[in-house]
């Protein structure tokens, strides 16, 4: 069962980002601050009011950027779908040039959005320890552990 964890938790670190204008459109974008753990081409959860959503980091000239927020990973990959994230800038009023801040619940893996100053609570759960190549490689040994 994932763990509910605060904004406000010494576990979740916060960094202060801002929303940008997508390329030549009006639609924002967030900025991802240095501090976070992701790299170009990470899919990561991104939760919006609560919401939890999809999104991939991509990178520009000025360092990384989530340009859209989907309901699923395979949405997010393909870019399919409605932006949650414009959605949720526009819901809470914030349009680019606006600061909101970044929370690392779990590094590499779930962030959330939120207005300064707001308050949120996450379901964190941890990313498979594993790969899916070594829990294949365990079931597929033909080590039943009899005679």
């Amino acid at each position: 069962m994932p763990e509910r964890v605060p904004s406000d938790h010494p576990s979740v670190t916060t960094s202060r980002a801002k929303l940008e204008r997508s390329g030549g459109t009006r639609r924002p974008c967030l900025r991802l601050p240095e501090a976070v753990s992701v790299d170009e081409g990470d899919v990561v959860r991104l939760v919006l009011d609560g919401d939890e959503r999809h999104a991939v980091v991509t990178r520009d000239s000025s360092g990384l950027v989530v340009r859209s927020a989907h309901d699923n990973r395979r949405m997010a990959r393909e870019r399919d779908g409605e932006n949650r994230l414009v959605e949720w800038a526009e819901a809470v009023g914030r349009s680019p040039g606006d600061a909101v801040e970044v929370d690392e619940v779990v590094a590499g893996t779930l962030y959330g959005v939120r207005v300064p100053g707001g308050r949120a609570v996450y379901s964190a759960t941890e990313p498979p320890r594993d790969s899916l190549s070594d829990i294949a490689e365990s079931l597929g040994s033909g080590d039943t552990g009899g005679d």
